[in-house]
C-alpha cells in the first residue's frame, strides 16, 4: 500500500509542475490501487487495477477537460492590427525599412516593393518589431 501511495504522491506532484494534464489519471490509479493493497497482496492484480483504472479515469475525463480547456488564441497588442490600413509616414524601399503609421502607433515596416510616402498599405503580417506591408490601391 505504501508503494501505491508513494506513486500518487510523486505522480501528483509531477502534475502540479506541469501546465497540461499529463499524470492525474495515474495518480488517480494509483490511489484506487493503494485501496486494493489492502486486500490483496497479489502484484499481479494491484498492477491490472492501476492500469484499468487509469485508463477508465482517462476516457471518462479526458472529453470533458478538452471542452473545458481554452484553446482559443486571443489577439494581442501586436497581432490585432494584422490586416489593417496603414499610412506609410517614412518611405519604403527594398533595402531600407520605413516607417508606417497604424492604429495611432508608428511601426517600422518593409515591403517587397518600394511604397511612397503618404500611400496607404495593409498590414500583412509582423516579424519582431517589424510589419511586412503591402501597398493598397486606392480607389477613385
Amino acid at each position: 500500500m505504501e508503494n501505491w501511495l508513494m506513486l500518487m504522491i510523486v505522480l501528483a506532484i509531477i502534475e502540479a509542475f506541469t501546465i497540461n494534464l499529463v499524470t492525474i489519471w495515474f495518480a488517480f490509479g494509483a490511489l484506487v490501487t493503494a485501496f486494493v493493497a489492502l486486500i490483496t497482496t497479489n502484484m499481479d492484480i494491484q498492477l491490472a487495477v492501476f492500469v484499468f483504472t487509469s485508463i477508465i479515469a482517462l476516457i471518462a475525463t479526458r472529453p470533458i477537460i478538452t471542452r473545458l480547456k481554452n484553446d482559443e488564441i486571443t489577439p494581442t497588442n501586436l497581432d490585432r492590427v494584422i490586416g489593417k490600413i496603414g499610412l506609410v509616414t517614412e518611405e519604403i524601399t527594398k533595402l531600407e525599412p520605413g516607417e508606417v503609421k497604424v492604429d495611432g502607433k508608428r511601426w517600422s515596416a518593409v515591403s517587397k516593393n518600394q511604397i511612397q510616402k503618404d500611400r496607404k498599405v495593409e498590414i500583412l503580417s509582423i516579424d519582431g518589431v517589424k510589419l511586412h506591408v503591402k501597398e493598397v490601391e486606392e480607389e477613385k
